[in-house]
């Protein structure tokens, strides 16, 4: 295993990828804010795969988190991280300051269109325009590339690729399949502050999910019948404080007023389990 090369700075990154670029080689990005894991792993793979030369960014963003959030106690170990990246084949490591990322005179920050709304965005009201800030910054350093992002932070994903194509960005966003543990656990950088028997109930979202996809597949069409299926399984794990369970149209997310036959949807969940918040989701197709 060989650890990728490292840049710090936004000048030193776009000298590497003009060079790269200069030779024909296609571009892929993976933006983290480190402590990866292999849901991560796997997005490194994919660039890796369908791209000449892969980034992947290590950046903590502080616009994402509310005063009340876990900034300062966010996991990091960047060490780690890096090995992670040599492993996968990566083949350099973006990891910016603050000050580098957000120089005076930066633009304001990127305004959220009504897919950030609901669900996340209202829980977290300042979360998806700090993402979306950031990641245009990040875009606009890297230039034309492919950028890979996890389906886990579903929302998060419809945010992002709404953004770029509203700012006209050259960048693709490329949607990757959520990476699970073997009891269905969405993996998450914050999974490290489950308690051992907050860890045994997690998996309860993801059950609720199951639930409420087979409701939809088994003919269901009131949304709100598939919600209180999905409610009543979260319900089985007394610590679980439940913040939202939603069935949404995946473009708009917008509850539909009936699921209509062929229809794609998407069943979304989350809640907090002693210090970690919890987010998943399904999609589900109308029979």
């Amino acid at each position: 295993m060989s650890l990728p090369d490292v840049v710090e700075t936004v000048a030193g990154l776009q000298a590497r990828l003009d060079a790269v670029r200069a030779t024909g080689a296609s571009v892929g990005f993976v933006p983290t804010m480190g402590y990866l894991h292999e849901g991560h792993a796997s997005l490194i793979d994919a660039a890796v795969a369908a791209d000449d030369f892969t980034v992947v960014s290590i950046f903590v963003n502080p616009l994402q988190f509310a005063p009340d959030e876990d900034l300062a106690e966010y996991p990091r170990d960047v060490e780690a991280d890096l090995a992670r990246c040599g492993d996968h084949g990566a083949d350099l490591v973006f990891h910016p300051s603050v000050s580098e990322v957000y120089p005076v005179g930066a633009e304001e920050p990127v305004v959220v269109g009504a897919v950030g709304g609901p669900l996340e965005g209202a829980s977290r009201p300042s979360h998806f325009a700090g993402v979306a800030t950031v990641v245009a910054r990040l875009f606009r350093i890297m230039g034309c590339c492919r950028a890979y992002f996890g389906e886990k932070d579903f929302q998060q994903m419809a945010v992002v690729r709404r953004m770029a194509v509203e700012l006209e960005l050259p960048v693709e966003v490329v949607g990757c399949p959520i990476v699970r543990e073997a009891d269905g656990l969405a993996l998450s950088s914050r999974n490290v502050y489950l308690e051992p028997g907050e860890r045994r109930q997690a998996p309860v979202l993801y059950r609720a999910l199951l639930a409420g996809a087979a409701a939809v597949g088994n003919g269901e069409a009131d949304p709100t019948v598939v919600v209180e299926v999905m409610e009543d399984v979260m319900s089985e794990a007394p610590d679980l404080v439940v913040d939202y369970s939603a069935l949404v149209e995946p473009d708009t997310f917008v509850m539909p007023g009936r699921i209509t036959t062929g229809a794609e949807v998407r069943l979304l969940v989350a809640g907090r389990l002693g210090r970690a918040r919890l987010v998943d989701n399904v999609g589900a197709v109308a029979p």
